[in-house]
């Protein structure tokens, strides 16, 4: 499933065969709007805290958290400290086992490339994500990986879980990040623009 930009949803991809934690049913979404609404929090602090507000989590096949993330590349410095890897991180040292195809992966943005690609390559279950990025995303957005012919495995996609809470924070943001870049304090001079990525 994939989010179209509207509150609607529709299908992008198939769920594996062998998937059944991830099933469209009224409980198991109602789950996912508590986790997304918990994960929204998350990224409200580490918003304020100067990273783009990005959270993550895998759950297992039981639904239980094995693995949360932020964004933290601003604070380490690391071009591979978004949210989707942290969690992947705890999740794999926790479980001793790269692989993840019973489990889901929820997240307030829709995954880059490289964390699309990764995630491919983890064999996550399921990935649900909160706003659309047309810009960057990489399960539906401008491109989707979970469909290229290079996935070695079939990820199912639901996106727009909480997306109008998610892209209005995202956006808040953003602006917030722009009017401090604008003008330096108390110099009256543009100073250098913030990151937009």
């Amino acid at each position: 499933m994939a989010w179209t930009g509207s509150d609607s949803l529709h299908s992008s991809s198939s769920s594996p065969a062998s998937f059944s934690p991830g099933s469209l049913c009224a409980d198991s979404l109602e789950s996912e709007r508590l986790w997304m609404a918990r994960l929204l929090r998350r990224a409200e602090r580490v918003g304020d805290e100067g990273e783009i507000p990005v959270a993550a989590v895998v759950l297992d096949g039981s639904g239980r958290a094995i693995g949360w993330g932020v964004n933290r590349r601003e604070r380490d410095q690391d071009p591979l400290g978004h949210a989707e890897l942290q969690a992947l991180t705890q999740a794999a040292r926790l479980r001793q086992d790269w692989r993840f195809n019973r489990c889901t992966l929820l997240v307030t943005l829709e995954p880059c490339p490289m964390c699309a690609g990764a995630l491919v390559q983890a064999r996550m279950g399921r990935v649900v994500f909160a706003a659309a990025d047309p810009k960057r995303g990489a399960l539906g957005g401008c491109l989707n990986l979970a469909l290229d012919a290079s996935a070695h495995h079939a990820m199912a996609v639901l996106g727009g879980i909480e997306g109008p809470a998610a892209k209005e924070q995202l956006e808040r943001w953003f602006r917030r990040r722009r009017r401090q870049a604008g003008r330096s304090p108390g110099s009256g001079k543009p100073a250098v623009p913030a990151p937009t990525d």
